[in-house]
């Protein structure tokens, strides 16, 4: 009972971290926007504007929940959950930072560290698919159905690079564990010894979280809002909370992965080298939003297929022979 009592309270502790981040990540991105853009970003809503999470949250309470009439009322509302739930339950396996001591007590600072940590948060950030899938089939509507499709195809394209490209750091580390994955970076970092899979696992990366400039699910200008284009209130809000945890997400294992997790200098403490690469990687989405245009379609699907995916099985085969040869 004692170790169940634990785990809820890291549970809990965890998700309330998470939407605090959510809500943090807001603002500070359309501050970062405003000064990428030079104009203003957030101003009126407390000091700097730093309330305008709350000024949002309350809006999306208070809103009219509206349903379609023609749409399957259940799975509609499920869908926005399913998402949620799914970019949150990746974050069971993921460490940020080494086990601590605690009154006499090691706490590890994961819900969970299986031996297949990285196939169990691989596998929970594909499920999210489901939940923008099904709100597009729901809410009856051609551009929600659309943006869904899209984001299925986007998904199964760009999830191949992503496995193959990660086939390289699981040679290297030798174990399907996150925490000995961070523990092989201790001297070097496997960025320096896969870059070219770096590459192809970030871009991979923004591309499942269809953030830009492969946000072609919920492109604007063809789809009014895509997948989400039915839905208001919480339920709006619940699909832009997961695809920020989402994003946050892809960002811990990159950082995991190939920056060497928690590893750094001693005069910092490792949750806090954790931080600091989490930040990086998260201004460097905000960043490429402010900076690079949408890619038409058929040209995000060619870059997927015909040049993401072989590069991917080049990095593979060639890790595959120095690993041999090495070893």
């Amino acid at each position: 009972m004692d170790t169940l009592g634990l785990v809820l309270i890291r549970s809990v502790i965890l998700a309330v971290a998470l939407a605090s981040l959510f809500a943090g990540m807001t603002v500070i991105e359309r501050k970062l926007l405003g000064y990428f853009h030079l104009r203003l970003g957030p101003t009126r809503t407390g000091p700097w504007g730093l309330l305008q999470p709350l000024a949002d949250g309350v809006k999306a309470i208070v809103k009219e929940d509206i349903i379609p009439r023609d749409a399957d009322r259940l799975v509609f509302r499920l869908a926005p959950i399913i998402s949620v739930f799914t970019a949150l339950a990746a974050w069971a396996v993921i460490p940020v930072g080494p086990p601590v001591q605690i009154g006499g007590v090691t706490v590890p600072l994961s819900i969970a560290d299986p031996p297949g940590g990285v196939l169990v948060a691989m596998a929970c950030a594909a499920l999210s698919v489901y939940g923008v899938t099904l709100a597009g089939w729901a809410s009856q509507s051609k551009y929600a159905l659309l943006g869904s499709l899209r984001a299925s195809a986007q998904l199964i394209s760009y999830e191949l690079s992503m496995g193959l490209s990660l086939l390289g750091v699981l040679m290297l580390a030798g174990s399907l564990r996150l925490t000995d994955i961070v523990a092989a970076q201790e001297r070097l970092w496997f960025i320096l010894l896969q870059p070219l899979g770096f590459v192809i696992y970030f871009i991979s990366a923004v591309a499942e979280s269809s953030r830009v400039p492969f946000d072609l699910p919920e492109a604007e200008t063809e789809l009014v809002s895509g997948y989400s284009t039915e839905y208001s209130g919480m339920r709006f809000a619940m699909f832009m909370m997961a695809e920020y945890i989402h994003m946050i997400t892809a960002s811990s294992l990159v950082t995991l992965l190939y920056l060497g997790g928690w590893n750094g200098p001693d005069f910092l403490p490792p949750v806090v080298w954790f931080l600091l690469k989490l930040g990086f990687l998260l201004f460097v989405f905000i960043w490429m939003r402010a900076s690079l245009p949408r890619l038409r379609y058929d040209r995000l699907m060619d870059f997927g297929w015909k040049v993401m995916l072989p590069l991917a099985v080049l990095n593979l085969v060639a890790t595959a022979v120095v690993t041999v040869l090495v070893g």
